[in-house]
């Protein structure tokens, strides 16, 4: 087999054709790139195979690339395909070859392929992608909706804008999508193992010599633990405005304050935030019920959640009791809807959704969020996040005495030990209590133990 190492560069004639190795300016030392080509046993429809494997810094690394390529195609194993792209490998082999996934997940797979992998790295070859190249991605998607003041998107920063601005979800919904926030590390850390799903399958079919997903960092998750709204942090936040951590919630009295004023007002959501306050329920969960998850005879939910990750975790899929305070308000929801829909007439949008603005559209997902807010001004709470309702209901769970496995499996979560981990040290009255309890079961002269 037969090989030669040439230098080449990307400048173009006055008819846009490439001049590769016939460029005047490859005589200047600095102008271009080495690069070998090789010859490679005939194809299975018995054509000629004559790749190019590039580009090198210099002469002497050119050579010695195409010493160890001729040996790897002479050694008779197989030989990757230099010619195929990351984007034809993701879409046209690797995608297809998931047939044995949940609907869901495959769709997060393909969302993920569709809105980071493809417009990010699909023009490269696979055979040439590398841990830099991982790299750059994770910075540009961190970058969406975070740029620094005055700095200029990089290109594939601009492709992965690109795409974003004209892509729709498969299931209609656009909120997350186009929202205005950053990008999370969870949500690029999801990237990250999609693309090293896509890489141990290209590595393990010898599609590539060399997996980079193996050696690529992605930005470190820290996720801060919940801090309660105790009678020192609200006095502080009183006086100066300052919240302790981001992510805060609220003690049963406080929450129960929030739920009593929106009742006394008449909010139209109120059964909206009394189901997320005392079921732990996310948003999307909420903005995706439909009228069939739903059991009110049983009192019982089935929560399926689906995202642009698709399910967290198989607890993502779960039933939940919906206890008979929340079946009254989701009964009178229903009636009320009922009456929305009479007098909007033609207008009504029909959907099966439960949640539903006054002319029976679905509710925006951005919507709950927003209008939370307000009425926590309003009310005047110290301020939480929508979601942090959803940890304010595992806390109360905690206070109540609910045994830990029943509140993880009411969350979702994939690990008993991740609700223990995230939970047991918010609220300091459950902390206590156990602490009180662990020393009152140890004998002591002249005391009398729990027992």
């Amino acid at each position: 087999m037969a090989g030669h190492v040439a230098k080449r560069c990307n400048c173009r004639d006055d008819n846009g054709r490439k001049l590769g190795k016939k460029c005047p300016l490859l005589a200047k030392r600095s102008h271009g790139t080495w690069w070998v080509r090789y010859e490679l046993p005939a194809g299975p429809d018995g054509t000629r195979r004559r790749p190019w494997a590039g580009p090198y810094p210099n002469e002497t690394i050119a050579k010695k690339e195409l010493t160890r390529l001729l040996a790897e195609a002479e050694s008779g194993a197989p030989v990757p395909d230099r010619q195929l792209t990351v984007r034809q490998f993701l879409r046209d082999v690797w995608l297809p070859s998931k047939k044995r996934l949940k609907p869901s997940t495959l769709q997060s797979y393909t969302e993920v392929v569709d809105l980071y992998a493809d417009p990010g790295l699909g023009h490269l070859r696979l055979a040439d992608l590398r841990e830099t190249h991982l790299h750059d991605l994770y910075e540009a998607i961190a970058q969406i909706n975070n740029l620094p003041k005055g700095a200029k998107p990089s290109e594939l920063l601009r492709r992965l804008l690109a795409v974003r601005a004209t892509a729709e979800w498969r299931d209609g919904r656009n909120g997350g999508l186009h929202s205005s926030r950053p990008i999370s590390p969870a949500r690029i850390h999801l990237v990250h193992r999609v693309l090293s799903s896509a890489l141990s399958y290209a590595y393990r079919t010898r599609r590539i010599g060399h997996d980079p997903s193996k050696h690529a960092e992605p930005p470190r998750v820290v996720r801060p633990k919940p801090m309660v709204w105790t009678a020192e942090r609200v006095a502080r936040w009183r006086r100066t405005g300052e919240v302790p951590g981001p992510v805060m919630v609220w003690t049963p009295a406080q929450a129960g304050e929030f739920l009593d004023y929106c009742e006394e007002t008449s909010e139209r959501l109120y059964p909206l935030f009394h189901l997320v306050a005392t079921r732990g329920l996310r948003r999307g969960d909420i903005q995706r019920m439909q009228w069939p998850d739903l059991d009110l005879e049983a009192g019982t939910l089935e929560v399926v959640q689906t995202a642009e990750a698709g399910p967290k975790t198989e607890a993502g899929v779960r039933t939940i009791a919906l206890g008979a305070e929340n079946v009254r308000l989701l009964k009178a929801w229903r009636a009320q809807q009922a009456r929305e829909r009479l007098r909007a007439g033609e207008a009504w949008v029909e959907s099966e959704a439960v949640f539903t603005r006054r002319n029976g559209e679905p509710l925006r997902e951005e919507f709950a969020s927003q209008r939370f807010e307000i009425l926590v001004r309003r009310c005047g709470l110290p301020p939480i996040r929508f979601h942090d309702l959803r940890h304010s209901a595992a806390t109360m769970m905690l206070a109540a005495g609910v045994d830990m496995e029943y509140i993880s499996e009411t969350l979702g979560h994939a690990r008993h030990s991740f609700t223990a981990d995230t939970y047991t040290s918010v609220l300091p009255d459950v902390a206590q209590e156990a602490a009180n309890a662990t020393i009152a079961i140890i004998p002591r002269r002249g005391r009398k133990s729990a027992g």
